[in-house]
């Protein structure tokens, strides 16, 4: 076990076998952890430090509807570092603790009319338009790590009979995943409607191709916070993701919290 895995196996006696990462203003969703353990990434070697604004940085142990659960409490962007692997030793150690299920959020403009903002989307599969891959300088065979079942299908099944039965709408679709830290151009929202994107955004990706190199089952969602660059015609802001992403948060929570309650 990692020096990391057990400083987090020193602070709490749960064994947590799922894991979830809060993206941008999705902080909220903590406040739902119950008599959780927190600690700081500054305490945990390797973990990353946030440098944007409506991210925690902390990591959180105790239970989501009575499931142990591990909760990252914001992540680090390729955007913050150039280095696409930065959330590695983060998702190894939560390996090494016993996770197996990474569930992963993010904040996204949306190119389908019928996720406004405000909603929230079920990730099915993936564009990776920024081009990097957390797997590049990896000596063994294990980077070529296949991608054609990333997102796992029982668990976006489970996903899309909570949302039913909380009478909350979850269409599903593709994410495409651009470097940032700037916002998308019309044009370039324009080729990934034309390549079968549904939502854009700056995160998430290298996430997924670790934990599947990992062997993790993984289960993501977008909290849609804008229409895409040119749909409207406004201008984006992180301000307004901000804003607008505990709206879809609130929904978010409401799933993952009747999910949760069936993966224990």
């Amino acid at each position: 076990m990692s020096e990391v895995a057990k400083i987090i196996r020193a602070r709490t006696k749960l064994a947590p076998k799922i894991a979830l990462v809060l993206g941008s203003g999705l902080g909220g969703l903590v406040d739902a952890v119950e008599a959780p353990t927190v600690i700081d990434y500054a305490d945990l070697p390797g973990f990353p430090a946030p440098s944007v604004s409506g991210h925690r940085g902390s990591l959180l142990v105790g239970r989501l509807s009575g499931t142990p659960v591990a909760v990252m409490a914001g992540r680090a962007h390729y955007y913050e570092h150039g280095k696409a692997d930065v959330m590695r030793p983060a998702l190894e150690a939560l390996h090494a603790i016993g996770v197996g299920t990474l569930i992963l959020t993010n904040a996204a403009g949306s190119l389908m009319p019928e996720a406004p903002p405000g909603s929230v989307m079920l990730i099915e599969d993936h564009l990776n338009l920024a081009g990097a891959n957390p797997l590049i300088g990896e000596p063994t065979d294990r980077r070529f790590v296949g991608m054609t079942t990333a997102y796992d299908a029982d668990l976006r099944a489970m996903a899309t009979s909570a949302a039913k039965a909380e009478g909350i709408a979850l269409p599903s679709g593709v994410y495409a995943w651009f470097s940032g830290p700037s916002f998308e151009t019309p044009a370039e929202i324009r080729m990934a409607r034309t390549l079968g994107a549904d939502a854009v955004g700056m995160s998430t990706v290298p996430e997924v191709i670790l934990a599947r190199f990992l062997r993790m089952r993984v289960l993501a969602f977008s909290v849609i916070t804008n229409m895409a660059a040119g749909i409207t015609g406004a201008e984006l802001s992180h301000e307004d993701t901000k804003e607008v992403a505990p709206q879809g948060g609130e929904k978010l929570a409401r799933i993952l919290t009747r999910l949760l309650g069936e993966l224990r």
